[in-house]
Order: structure tokens, then C-alpha cells, then sequence
């Protein structure tokens, strides 16, 4: 079969031999698989090793074998990857051993996969493929980042810096659907205009003065994502008492605080990654009950997999970038 690896420290596709259904597995033909921010950051982790790795974390395809002790699943279903390894039931923490698919085990980037039969979901009959195969990594996080660490109530105003990514996309939608006011910022005016089609209130410019521009806003929540770059700016805004989720950090991520100012603030901080299967089917649920659709920004073949990682590290995408087996 083809994949995408990362060998000897070289990112590119290559054939791989088919995997095959150990007990309690399925082997998913895929058909499409997401990028995520992550992927871009393997090669930096993993460094030069000989044997090949196959990338990525989302995807969806239809299962074509299945393993001794699988009952719940038959060849011909249609199903999505849950790449939350692990993790069943909701926890304040992710349990011990939990990873996320693609580094150690191999991912979704390559045209069938060996996954545990607990891995998987029924593909919603609503969602197109592209749209199924870029929905877990992102949805689930933002879902957990917004709901389960970050409470939102109807009637909150949501900040969300950095309108472009697939989380954001989704927490824009998830938001809006809560009943919350949304607010997002971006350097690109396109990726601003379409922030607010998908239904943000307000975007701003990043380089704006963000103090002066919402100093008419009581911000409820932050889920900030972009790091060292913005995280001192998000705390300026949000108003006494806020919460601030960090689910991830695009630029650097050591920052300074003023810890006087934040504990007379009263502010709340609250780290968030991915989540677990309870919240992804509960996030599954959310989108079919208020018709939340993954925002697919662009899509590539697998052939053209390294083009689609250089679209995603500048930056390119509004939503998710989908790969096409």
C-alpha cells in the first residue's frame, strides 16, 4: 500500500506492506485522512530513526477485515478514527499509557490501517467523506477546550485568537451553537470574513490594539492556542474573573506572567488536550444536533502530501486540510 512516512529523517510517500487485523482489531481501508498542526512537529520529535513511520491522526474509510473477538463491527462499515488512544471515560487527566495516533503507532496517512476495534466510530450519515476524515483530532479538542474545561454558559462572550485553524473552526461553530457571543482575530482579512460567515460576531485584525478594540466587550472565556505571541494579550482582555483554556502553542511556548496582576484578577487557567472517547461521540452528537459541519479548507491526494504540509505550515488553510487516499 502507499504511505506517508517519515524515514531516516525524510518525509515522503512510499509503499508500505498492508497491515494485518490482530485480535480485538479492524484494518479501515481509508479514503480520507486530516492534517493536523501536529504532524508538523514529528519529524522534529521522533529525529532520524531507519524504520518508517507513518503520519497522521484522522481519518475515516470502511472497514475491510476484522480480527478474532471483534463482535461489534462487520466488513463494509463505514467508520471514523478516533486517534485519542486510550482514553475512554471523561477524566479530569488523559489515564496513564494514553498517546495519540500517528507517533509512536503508525497513522492514518496511508491507504489501510490496523486499529483497535475500540478506535473507531460509525462515520455520521450526514458528513461527506472529506468532512468525516477531519473531524476527530480537532473537534474533539476543541469540544473538551470550550465544554468540558472551559464551561461555557448561554450568554458568554468566547475570544478566540487565531480565526484560520481546524479547533478554531470548530469552536466558532460549537460556541455559537452553545448560545455564546464569538469573537476571533486573524492577520488574514479573508480568514476574518470567513470567521464571521461561519458565524463569529465580531474579528479583529491580530496586529490590532485588542485592549482598545474590545474595551466595550465583557469576555467570559479565552481559548488561546497560539502561545507566547498572544497569550499576555488574551489576558489583558478577558475581564476579572475569566477563564483562559490553553489547548496548544503555535509560537513559542514559555511565557512571562505578572502574577500579581493574575491573582488580583481572580483569573482562571486551565491546560486542555484532545479528550477522551465518552466526550468525542458526545462532540459527534453536538454536530448532527445542530447541523456543525467540518470546515474542509483544501484538499490534496496522498501524492501531493508534502505540498499539503507546506499549505498547512504557512499558514494557507481556513479549517481542516484533507488528504485523499
Amino acid at each position: 500500500m502507499q504511505a506517508y512516512v517519515l524515514e531516516k529523517g525524510k518525509l515522503h510517500v512510499t509503499t508500505m506492506p498492508e497491515p494485518k487485523a490482530k485480535d480485538g482489531e479492524v484494518i479501515v481501508r481509508i479514503k480520507v485522512a486530516g492534517l493536523n498542526r501536529r504532524d508538523l512537529y514529528i519529524e522534529n520529535r521522533v529525529g532520524v530513526k531507519d524504520d518508517p513511520l507513518i503520519l497522521g491522526s484522522d481519518g475515516a474509510g470502511v472497514i475491510e477485515d476484522v480480527g478474532a473477538g471483534v463482535t461489534d463491527w462487520k466488513v463494509g462499515d463505514e467508520v471514523i478514527i478516533n486517534p485519542s488512544l486510550g482514553w475512554d471515560q471523561n477524566s479530569a487527566v488523559p489515564p496513564e499509557g494514553y498517546e495519540i495516533l500517528g507517533m509512536p503507532d503508525d497513522g492514518t496517512l496511508a491507504e489501510k490501517i490496523a486499529i483497535s476495534a475500540e478506535q473507531i466510530e460509525k462515520r455520521p450519515s450526514s458528513f461527506s467523506w472529506e468532512e468525516a476524515g477531519v473531524l476527530a483530532l480537532a473537534g474533539l479538542t476543541g469540544y473538551r477546550a470550550l465544554f468540558t474545561r472551559g464551561n461555557v454558559q448561554r450568554g458568554d462572550t468566547v475570544f478566540i485568537p487565531g480565526a484560520g485553524s481546524g479547533v478554531a473552526s470548530f469552536l466558532i461553530q460549537f460556541a455559537k451553537a452553545a448560545g455564546a457571543r464569538v469573537i476571533v482575530t486573524s492577520r488574514d482579512e479573508k480568514k476574518r470574513e470567513a470567521a464571521l460567515e461561519l458565524g463569529a460576531h465580531r474579528a479583529i485584525a491580530t496586529e490590532s490594539d485588542w485592549a482598545e478594540e474590545l474595551k466595550d466587550e465583557m469576555i467570559d472565556l479565552v481559548i488561546e492556542s497560539v502561545g507566547a505571541a498572544t497569550f499576555n494579550r488574551s489576558l489583558q482582555v478577558v475581564q476579572r474573573g475569566g477563564t483562559i483554556v490553553v489547548f496548544g502553542a503555535t509560537t513559542e511556548d514559555v511565557v512571562s506572567l505578572n502574577l500579581r496582576d493574575f491573582f488580583y484578577g481572580q483569573y482562571n487557567l486551565l491546560g486542555s488536550t484532545m479528550g477522551s472517547r465518552e466526550e468525542l461521540r458526545e462532540m459527534i452528537q453536538f454536530c448532527e444536533s445542530n447541523d456543525i459541519k467540518p470546515v474542509v479548507g483544501k484538499t490534496f491526494p496522498l501524492t501531493r502530501c508534502s505540498e499539503a504540509f507546506q499549505f498547512l505550515k504557512e499558514n494557507k488553510q481556513f479549517g481542516k486540510i484533507a488528504i485523499t487516499m
